[in-house]
């Protein structure tokens, strides 16, 4: 877990997480799109005060109170999928009750200022969807916990669909999504549990149903909620054949990778997913590299993200791809240096990346390019990728025989200083990869 500042030594310090996930609302339909919120019960598990001081009246800056935010993912045909993502509701008291997530509950001093060790505060999804107490993501550090007070929107209401959850009626559909399963996430981010290194345990997701349609698809919470673990996590938790791998990125935050590799139904291309989740980490993403070996063919390239809404500054214009020979490459539209709202992976949202490949997986080192300036500027993750693809080196001609017809292809290839003479591998065109391609010849493909 990365510390950014850290609690005494024996001391957790405060601690908060989404002991529950409860509702969810639907608040209507609007232009082929819902509106959902969810609530979220904190628990405070660790063993100092978290404080959830709110305006005083006098002026004094409250920004040293809990966000939530909350989203939504479906997993359908082994994608997993980021469909909608809210504003962030801003706390404003703690009610100290206990047995949610622990039955010794100590009341903070500080009356509703506080949430103290042991205890649970509830907030409902009619609470959480209340317009007025939601600001943006764009402005909050979710390394640091820190936002500035006041915040950008306070008190601002707008249609039906303003800073809530927004998901296309078309992702819910059962019809247009048979099988899918669906989950929702409450996250939080705070000042306090952040400085004392807690704040990689405060997402927590919980699946759910869709039923039918009534000024929106009815959606359900089913099953139990999944405490600490962050939506991404709910695709490894329905089919094991996922890996996951933590990225923390030293004095930011923290990035989920996950990854599948499957054989196609045509039992020769194999396809390769991929999806990051940004956890907290302020810093972002602006890139994904993934090496290809040599002669690799890759098709059905793809990318997938979920849009800011609202009047968040983020450009929602899709990371583009590029195919180099040596890797398959996803970038945002632009640098951080050109426009610092293009288009990144940041906190609170996941990204996904895909292709088919005609060569089975093995080991490889991914690149994943940090948006904002700073070191590193890139993370490297163990993740699976294409092989190199077969090269019958003595077949220069490439008909798929040995015959005397290579001998000559290989005779002009030498006087034209092509690559497929070198049959040596040794990086340079000489006599010797004459012998090197008669050893060749001898051994067969």
């Amino acid at each position: 877990m990365l510390l950014l500042s850290g609690a005494a030594a024996g001391q957790i310090g405060p601690d908060v997480i989404a002991g529950d996930i409860t509702g969810p609302s639907l608040w209507g339909t609007l232009n082929g799109m819902s509106a959902y919120s969810i609530g979220t019960s904190s628990c405070n598990v660790g063993d100092e005060d978290l404080l959830w001081d709110d305006e005083t009246g006098d002026g004094t800056p409250a920004n040293l109170h809990p966000l939530m935010s909350q989203n939504m993912f479906r997993l359908k045909n082994g994608r997993f999928e980021q469909i909608g993502q809210s504003w962030l509701k801003h706390a404003f008291f703690a009610l100290n009750f206990n047995g949610l997530c622990s039955n010794s509950c100590v009341p903070s001093s500080l009356g509703g200022s506080a949430l103290g060790p042991g205890c649970w505060d509830p907030y409902s999804s009619s609470l959480n969807g209340s317009q007025g107490g939601l600001g943006p993501k764009f402005e909050v550090n979710p390394a640091t916990g820190a936002y500035p007070w006041p915040y950008t929107g306070d008190g601002q209401t707008g249609n039906v669909l303003y800073k809530r959850i927004q998901v296309l009626n078309s992702d819910l559909d059962p019809a247009l999504n048979p099988g899918a399963l669906y989950f929702g996430e409450g996250q939080y981010v705070t000042p306090d549990d952040a400085a004392a290194g807690n704040q990689n345990n405060n997402a927590t997701y919980r699946q759910m149903s869709v039923g039918s349609f009534s000024g929106g698809w009815q959606v359900n919470f089913t099953g139990s909620t999944q405490r600490g673990k962050p939506g991404i996590q709910a695709w490894q938790d329905n089919d094991p054949a996922v890996t996951m791998v933590a990225v923390d990125v030293p004095g930011d935050g923290r990035f989920w990778v996950a990854y599948k590799v499957s054989l196609n139904n045509d039992g020769v291309t194999y396809h390769y997913e991929y999806a990051i989740q940004n956890l907290n980490s302020d810093r972002a993403a602006g890139g994904f590299s993934i090496p290809v070996g040599n002669g690799v063919t890759l098709t059905n390239v793809g990318f997938h993200d979920v849009d800011y809404h609202s009047g968040e500054p983020f450009d929602n214009t899709d990371w583009s791809s590029t195919e180099t020979g040596t890797s398959i490459d996803w970038n945002s539209p632009n640098p951080f240096a050109v426009d610092p709202f293009s288009n990144a992976l940041r906190w609170g949202t996941l990204y996904n990346f895909r292709f088919d490949a005609d060569t089975p997986p093995e080991a490889v080192t991914a690149t994943l390019d940090l948006f904002k300036p700073g070191t590193p500027s890139t993370m490297s993750i163990p993740v699976m990728g294409p092989s190199a693809a077969f090269v019958c080196l003595a077949d220069v001609n490439g008909d798929g025989m040995l015959d005397s017809s290579d001998f000559t292809s290989w005779i002009k290839a030498f006087n034209t200083n092509d690559p497929a003479a070198d049959q040596n591998g040794d990086g340079q065109i000489t006599p010797a990869d004459f012998n090197a391609w008669v050893v060749n010849f001898n051994a067969g493909c």
